[in-house]
């Protein structure tokens, strides 16, 4: 297995810092998120300039940078092209920086779009990328997330769009707390589009879901490696942790957790 972590872990650290980090700590890559106003500076409107010394930078550090998180979301016909044309300019910075893997999301449904319609609607979006995606040598992976957090959904979205550069972004809570799911049956469904991974957990403390240590809260961490290691998974495991503890206390807890799982 190979762990990341998302820079909403310590947004105030420029990227050499995260890098050093990483390095530190034993992770084997990083996860800028853009457009969130961290220092890495990795956004869509960087220079070239900018993206040709943050790809140095990962190379020089042996740190790869395993995916681009975005906020790119597509089920509101509203904003649905709007959403495609920043999709497209996100592929591209992580084609100039390194980065093989894009997380976007499915987005919200409007209460005047159903279900049916939504998924044509995303999965018509995710078309309209997927040419550049694999000209740019980059895999564009929709998280279950917020409407999509049901993997038959998602799964119908990748059966519509069939590209080998179009994929899905397991967030191995949200099935489970938002849809239903067990960690098994959520498996099954996404694994054949599984390429990349978000980890966290959570529970229920005082009447509000919150972030805990892995292994502490509602998600079975342990299985989810067990599943992932049944078809050599070899992509990465990313540690999505929002507003949390002090990232000196969190991710070398976090990592050593997950190893420990492995072993």
């Amino acid at each position: 297995m190979k762990y990341s972590f998302m820079s909403f872990s310590c947004p105030e650290l420029s990227l050499a810092e995260i890098f050093d980090l990483a390095k530190h700590l034993g992770y084997a890559g990083v996860e800028p998120r853009v457009a969130a106003k961290h220092r890495h500076g990795i956004e869509a409107d960087a220079s070239a300039a900018t993206r040709a010394a943050a790809h140095q930078a990962s190379i020089e550090a042996a740190i790869p940078l395993c995916c681009l998180a975005t906020s790119c979301r597509y089920a509101d016909p509203a904003s649905t092209q709007e959403n495609i044309d920043e999709t497209l300019r996100c592929i591209d910075l992580a084609a100039d920086v390194g980065s093989p893997r894009l997380r976007v999301f499915g987005g919200s449904i409007p209460e005047s779009v159903e279900r049916e319609q939504a998924i044509d609607i995303v999965a018509k979006a995710l078309s309209a990328v997927a040419e550049r995606a694999q000209a740019r040598g980059v895999i564009v992976c929709m998280e279950t997330h917020d409407d999509w957090c049901d993997p038959a959904h998602v799964v119908e979205v990748m059966r519509r769009v069939n590209h080998p550069n179009i994929a899905v972004n397991w967030d191995i809570m949200h099935p489970i707390r938002h849809s239903g799911a067990t960690m098994d049956s959520a498996f099954e469904t996404l694994r054949p589009w599984v390429r990349h991974v978000h980890f966290h957990d959570g529970a229920t403390v005082d009447g509000k879901f919150a972030l805990v240590p892995v292994g502490q809260g509602d998600i079975d961490h342990k299985r989810a490696v067990q599943l992932l290691e049944s078809i050599s998974y070899d992509d990465y495991l990313s540690g999505e942790w929002i507003g949390w503890e002090p990232y000196q206390t969190h991710l070398p807890r976090e990592l050593a957790t997950m190893k420990g799982y492995e072993a």
